[in-house]
């Protein structure tokens, strides 16, 4: 039973820490994707974090079509390292496809989070104090501009109200369910 605890207690270190620096990892990604303020000072606090290992990385994983490959690289082989050490600490014998598989889902579910938490970051703020500006707005707003402007030619606003964050939260919500549950429930089955 005491070993069970510390399992436990080791598990959640290594998957808080190992998650802590895949989002810093993922946010550099996605800033790059949508061409966010690269001399904001959040955006400079990313990528100073984020360095070291992608300058080693891009030195074998070139970019492709503006697409950062050894940023997906990196966090690809960050969170199949932290899937195997965690199911090996578990006591779950999983074998790397089944590990990879899970890090494909948790990627692709940690994008989707942090597009659902931006756009209801980005709501709260536009009813609390609309005309604020921080750096981490602008980052903010920039990191969704992309989908705001797909789902504002789809659901126009009505009578002044703009219901396209409601639209985004529920295609991401739905991604979630017909595209990470399916993956993760694969990677799963694999154990």
């Amino acid at each position: 039973m005491r070993d069970s605890y510390l399992a436990d207690a080791l598990a959640f270190l290594v998957t808080t820490v190992f998650d802590l620096y895949i989002l810093v990892v993922m946010l550099r990604f996605l800033f790059q994707w949508v061409r966010a303020d690269f001399y904001n000072p959040v955006s400079q606090f990313v990528v100073q974090l984020t360095n070291p290992p992608l300058r080693f990385l891009r030195r074998f994983v070139p970019g492709l079509g503006g697409v950062d490959l050894a940023a997906l690289v990196l966090m690809l082989a960050l969170k199949f390292l932290e899937r195997w050490v965690v199911l090996g600490i578990q006591g779950v014998g999983a074998g790397p496809v089944a590990a990879l598989i899970l890090a494909v889902a948790d990627l692709i579910d940690l994008a989707i989070s942090v597009f659902m938490v931006s756009v209801l970051v980005q709501v709260l703020l536009s009813w609390l104090a609309p005309n604020t500006y921080n750096p981490a707005v602008g980052l903010i707003r920039d990191l969704n501009a992309p989908l705001n402007r797909v789902a504002r030619r789809i659901l126009p606003p009505v009578s002044g109200w703009d219901l396209s964050p409601v639209l985004i939260l529920l295609v991401l919500q739905l991604a979630s369910l017909l595209v990470v549950a399916p993956v993760r429930d694969l990677g799963r089955a694999l154990l």
